[in-house]
């Protein structure tokens, strides 16, 4: 059973996220740290009663820092994978973990077949933007190797990149890319593309919260306070700020 504790007694622990993928974790114009992972965070440590201190940190060198104990928890939309977890452990997850690829709309070509499977000869030609060390990344290394890739170290600069033609195609959250790209004014160009991709042994059974091995006690805390965040319904109300749909598993509760 959970018990908060008071804040007096709270036990501090820092908590790794990017700051600059919206809308899970971002800061607003003035600078207040927000997004769902934040949401989640807060609602976490409500329950476990912890104090948060957030420390901001490139996505490529997110793992490092947890193991150099440069914060205790990755709270950052991290998915849970099996190549991830021979470094770090996991919490139980709090939100899907898809990709789609996003397209200029005369691109020419259909990128997958009928069967909805990637079609390596439609990849030929053209220029695919990945965010560096990500799950996307490893499904185009493994699935598409042919492909003409070109990485980087921030969804903004993968973003700009497919507005001004540097790349034709990328691949990135579904959810994200309609929110921050797809309905933004002059964006009306371009389109998601493909089915939306949910191969486990990529993108794994959801995100969840990261933590250094070792500290099992921590990890199903952290568990518990999501299973209860789903089962009071704080955990939609969060996807509701951004989202017109609940981003999570109602039977990760179970």
């Amino acid at each position: 059973m959970l018990t908060a504790v008071s804040p007096a007694n709270a036990e501090k622990l820092r908590v790794g996220m990017e700051c600059t993928y919206a809308p899970f974790n971002f800061k607003t114009a003035d600078g207040v740290l927000s997004g769902y992972d934040v949401d989640v965070s807060k609602g976490v440590a409500e329950i476990l009663g912890l104090e948060l201190e957030y420390v901001c940190q490139k996505w490529d060198g997110m793992i490092p820092a947890l193991l150099a104990n440069k914060f205790d928890l990755i709270i950052a939309s991290m998915s849970i994978t099996d190549k991830r977890k021979k470094k770090i452990d996991f919490s139980g997850p709090y939100r899907d973990s898809v990709g789609q690829m996003v397209a200029r709309k005369d691109l020419g070509r259909d990128l997958f077949d009928s069967a909805g499977k990637p079609d390596p000869a439609a990849f030929k030609g053209i220029k695919v933007g990945l965010e560096r060390a990500t799950t996307y990344s490893d499904w185009f290394e493994q699935t598409l190797p042919s492909a003409k890739v070109v990485l980087y170290d921030s969804n903004e600069a993968l973003y700009l990149d497919l507005m001004n033609g540097r790349t034709d195609v990328i691949m990135t959250n579904p959810m994200k890319a309609h929110l921050k790209f797809l309905s933004k004014d002059g964006n009306d160009g371009f389109e998601l593309a493909g089915p939306v991709i949910d191969d486990v042994d990529y993108f794994g059974v959801g995100v969840g919260i990261g933590l250094r091995q070792g500290q099992e006690q921590l990890r199903d805390n952290l568990t518990g306070a999501l299973k209860t965040l789903i089962k009071n319904g704080s955990l939609k109300e969060y996807a509701l700020k951004y989202f017109p749909f609940q981003i999570h598993n109602d039977k990760w509760a179970d």
